[in-house]
């Protein structure tokens, strides 16, 4: 660019801002496990002219999206694991059914459209079990996390009580 050429005022949206911030953090960090303290935190918050509230709440926002975040993860390793259950059982009433059959019969016969049909049950089970968006996982989610709630404080509860009675 010359001297009489007008400069261009770039502008950028923000989530280019953000991403550029987030590049340049990440660049400025010599080593990129490197965590940063609060103090440097909010430092870096007011040199962008974010006060210390607005800072406050974002962090409070961001630890309740890391929360949801982690219960959908154990949400979706306990559907893994009823799923494993089922499929288990799934396949113990399978292997009986074929036994009886080839032991009475010789030939597998009926114990086939048994296995077929619980391979149909398998299949639904393994579309809901690793379904993880929709209206429908929400529901179960929020089913699930409803329980998981409600198991947390009777057991916050009974604790409060057995250490009330023992001392």
């Amino acid at each position: 660019m010359t001297a009489f050429e007008p400069k261009s005022i770039r502008s950028y949206s923000q989530e280019d801002v953000q991403q550029i911030l987030q590049l340049a953090i990440a660049s400025h960090a010599e080593n990129i496990d490197r965590e940063f303290s609060y103090q440097e935190l909010v430092e870096i918050a007011s040199e962008l002219e974010i006060s210390p509230d607005t800072l406050q709440l974002a962090e409070r926002d961001w630890q309740a999206q890391q929360s949801e975040v982690q219960r959908r993860q154990v949400f979706n390793l306990y559907r893994r694991g009823r799923f494993k259950k089922r499929l288990g059982n799934y396949t113990i009433i399978n292997a009986f059914f074929i036994l009886v059959n080839l032991i009475s019969g010789g030939g597998v016969s009926w114990a086939l459209y048994i296995l077929l049909f619980c391979s149909f049950l398998v299949g639904l089970d393994i579309w809901n079990t690793f379904q993880t968006q929709g209206e429908d996982y929400e529901k179960a989610f929020q089913r699930w996390n409803r329980k998981h709630q409600i198991k947390q404080t009777i057991n916050s509860v009974l604790n409060r009580c057995f250490k009330a009675l023992q001392t």
